[in-house]
């Protein structure tokens, strides 16, 4: 039982103590986080922003770049959420050190680190790596998708596109009636409305999908006809040619075709001026006439017939793909007018997600020691290049790492790569790179190929074969089964606990950086969470 109640007297001077880093305690770990940038090098941030002039002072970008942190790492992206914590949370306040930066300050900050933003991620993994962090035993890489600020319903055809377009123009001209009209001779007739040329406009980014799809367009009928090209090269070349595309035999029929009939047609021709001199000069015909037109000639009409297959199996190809186009399940290609740069990216369980598609290397003790962000709507193509930055990072991580640390002593370089059958092909199994296991199949086949209770589909070169081979044995399936809580795990602490499940700027370039950021935050709680960043740790780098 209670004496009594303490009194709440709110109009007693001073309720906080005067040291602003006593108002929450010292396990705190906003001073872990707050130490921990004072301990990185942001000289890139400060490179960025010009001091010394009129006006008055700026906000430090360590600040910022803290309040930013300790935000993504608590589910908060709006900047003008920030802003509001900045004065009523008392982790924010203490960043802040009193500066209450507003919701404009925050976000062009944010906007402006897009290069910034890669030396920061590289600054995280240094600080982990002279933690002791960053065991390259085993690597794991996989993707996420995410999605981006824009809505699925803003996709357009290239034929939508062209309509909007149209009408913006329309409405242009409409407006430049209407304000002449108004104004009379007052303008000079050559303005551009703001909304036609500022490239943040809704105009803007209009022509900006238009302009990409038709870039992917002439990109496809390029590749076709280098594929066409080199098939003929080949053929006359005498290599073997495999399959030709249908475009090129088509073509190749016709001029067989075309160089059969010049030949007879020669023929006929030639004996027509034997005739004409035989004539005239003995009165009789020349021997051997031809007996039918070069049309009717049995190589001609055998090759009439060949280009006639040829068209046939065009057509017949071309029926084939508008089946299958009309059968697919998404919507075809399409750009999105409120960002340009996303796209539709499938989803495990059916439907499509308006995002990108994040590639991470991950780390034994999970770190992301590699990211990109990327408008791929596959994995396959990303092996090589994601194995070439985490090898950089693996050397930056041994130059940084002590001498103390229990890898110091063992090979710098990445012992083994994992990665899931959506990277699996012959290029990604045999590029450069470390050792590395990739599934040939779903998880529950090789489990059970690995048990002796079936092979799998049978599919793929003596790359692919050897993967599945190895990945019967105990000793590869043993190593391949770390792959899922080694790079699905990260994936699943930034979507569930730091709540970012979709991005807040718009635009490949300023996503990525976004992305990017997210992930040192990651690494730099990990290294909190694992009990690597403490206070006693940091003082023994700075001294």
């Amino acid at each position: 039982m209670a004496k009594g109640y303490r009194p709440v007297d709110r109009d007693q001077p001073f309720l906080l103590p005067p040291d602003i880093r006593e108002w929450l305690p010292a396990d705190h770990p906003v001073h872990l986080v707050i130490a921990a940038v004072e301990q990185m090098d942001t000289g890139v941030f400060h490179a960025a922003r010009k001091t010394g002039g009129a006006g008055a002072a700026g906000y430090d970008p360590d600040m910022l770049v803290t309040v930013l942190v300790w935000a993504y790492a608590h589910r908060v992206t709006s900047s003008r959420r920030m802003e509001e914590l900045c004065r009523t949370d008392v982790a924010f306040r203490l960043i802040c050190a009193g500066n209450l930066p507003d919701h404009s300050t925050v976000a062009r900050f944010r906007g402006a680190f897009e290069e910034a933003v890669g030396e920061f991620f590289a600054g995280a993994l240094i600080l982990c790596a002279r933690l002791g962090m960053g065991r390259l035993g085993v690597v794991a890489l996989d993707g996420m998708k995410i999605a981006a600020s824009a809505a699925k319903a803003a996709n357009r055809t290239e034929e939508g596109l062209r309509k909007l377009a149209a009408e913006a123009v329309a409405a242009h001209a409409a407006a430049d009636a209407a304000e002449d009209a108004l104004f009379g001779a007052g303008l000079r007739g050559d303005e551009v409305p703001e909304q036609a040329w500022n490239p943040r406009s809704r105009d803007g980014r209009i022509r900006a999908a238009l302009a990409g799809l038709e870039a992917e367009r002439a990109a496809a009928q390029a590749a076709e006809a280098a594929k066409a090209e080199g098939f003929r090269a080949r053929q006359a070349a005498g290599q073997r040619t495999g399959c030709s595309p249908d475009s090129a035999a088509v073509e190749l029929a016709e001029e067989k075709l075309a160089r059969v009939t010049a030949a007879q047609q020669a023929k006929i021709d030639e004996w027509r001026a034997r005739n004409a001199a035989s004539l005239a000069a003995a009165g009789r015909p020349a021997p051997n006439p031809p007996r039918r037109p070069a049309s009717a000639h049995c190589r001609v009409r055998a090759a009439a017939a060949q280009v006639e297959k040829a068209r046939a199996r065009a057509a017949e190809a071309g029926r084939r793909a508008a089946e299958k186009d009309k059968d697919r399940k998404g919507p075809g290609p399409v750009r999105n007018i409120t960002d340009p740069d996303s796209r539709l990216m499938p989803v495990r369980g059916g439907g499509f997600l308006q995002g990108y598609n994040a590639q991470n290397v991950t780390s034994e003790d999970g770190l992301i020691i590699a990211t990109e962000l990327t408008d791929d709507t596959t994995d396959m193509a990303w092996f090589e290049p994601m194995m070439t930055r985490a090898e950089d990072a693996a050397a930056l991580i041994a130059a940084h790492r002590p001498a103390s640390a229990p890898d110091s002593g063992q090979d710098d370089g990445i012992g083994l790569a994992l990665a899931d059958a959506g990277y699996c092909s012959q290029a990604s199994l045999t590029c450069p790179g470390p050792d590395r296991l990739i599934a040939v199949a779903k998880r529950r086949d090789l489990e059970q190929a690995a048990r002796g209770g079936g092979t799998g589909p049978d599919w793929g070169g003596e790359a692919v074969q050897a993967m599945r081979e190895r990945l019967k044995t105990e000793a590869g399936i043993g190593a391949y089964r770390q792959r899922g809580h080694i790079a699905e795990t990260p994936h699943g602490h930034i979507k569930h606990n730091m709540g970012l499940r979709q991005l807040s700027v718009r635009g490949k370039a300023k996503a990525s950086a976004e992305w990017t950021f997210a992930c040192a935050v990651y690494n730099l709680f990990k290294a909190l969470t694992a009990g690597h960043l403490t206070l006693q740790a940091l003082a023994a780098l700075a001294s």
